[in-house]
């Protein structure tokens, strides 16, 4: 797979992460984060909904260890994506593995989820996505940073890029994938979280609930 088919597939995280990078970029100058900081945010730590809430805690004075406790919950959902993806992992090496680790984001997971690779072919592939999909993002934080004292912006609405590419996402992952009762098994203890469980905690227990049926129903599923 060469770089441009690479860079094909990466195009709608592009069109969500620019976006919503600047999002962040603005939300930062908001707050009083310096632009610098704001941008190593989005390379060491790169994890979209946990840097907004950063931003929002750290402009509230928040402690490091409510920051941290915070931070923690919002990203255990990586837990399970990364034990999804230990086979997928495998033929990765030294760097290669470790980074494409570290940049296993909720869009490069579902991205990494749909491509029928041989193994020769995921070692470049799986790190030369990842590694776009975080140019993205550091660009659009770059962008917002600098333009947020320049230009006004209405970030009225913004956040559902996020939403609304992870749907997509999802479709193609769906058109692509042979077990159809996981989507379904998805999709029913998703509406069953939203309606019955505490807004706080919904998806961290809908996804325990999920990883058991898959677990305990893997044959079927």
């Amino acid at each position: 797979m060469n770089f441009l088919k690479i860079f094909r597939l990466t195009i709608p995280v592009f069109m969500g992460y620019i976006p919503l990078g600047i999002a962040f970029g603005l939300l930062a100058v908001k707050v009083g984060i310096e632009w610098q900081y704001a941008l190593l945010m989005s390379i060491f730590i790169y994890a979209g909904s946990a840097q907004f809430l950063c931003a929002l805690l750290f402009s509230e004075t928040a402690s490091l260890i409510e920051i941290f406790i915070a931070v923690f919950l919002l990203n255990l959902r990586h837990f399970f994506y990364g034990l999804s993806m230990v086979n997928e992992f495998k033929p990765l090496k030294g760097f290669a593995k470790k980074y494409a680790v570290f940049g296993l984001t909720d869009e490069t997971f579902a991205l990494l989820k749909s491509l029928d690779l041989s193994e020769n072919e995921k070692n470049r592939a799986f790190v030369t996505i990842t590694a776009l999909n975080q140019i993205y993002w550091v660009a659009g934080t770059l962008i917002g940073v600098l333009g947020g004292n320049l230009l006004p912006f209405d970030l009225k609405g913004i956040e559902f890029a996020l939403s609304a590419l992870f749907v997509v996402l999802g479709i193609e992952l769906y058109k692509r994938s042979r077990a159809k009762n996981a989507l379904f098994l998805s999709l029913a203890v998703g509406i069953f979280g939203v309606l019955f469980l505490p807004s706080s905690h919904m998806l961290i227990i809908s996804l325990l609930i999920c990883s058991f049926c898959l677990i305990a129903f893997k044959g079927r599923a």
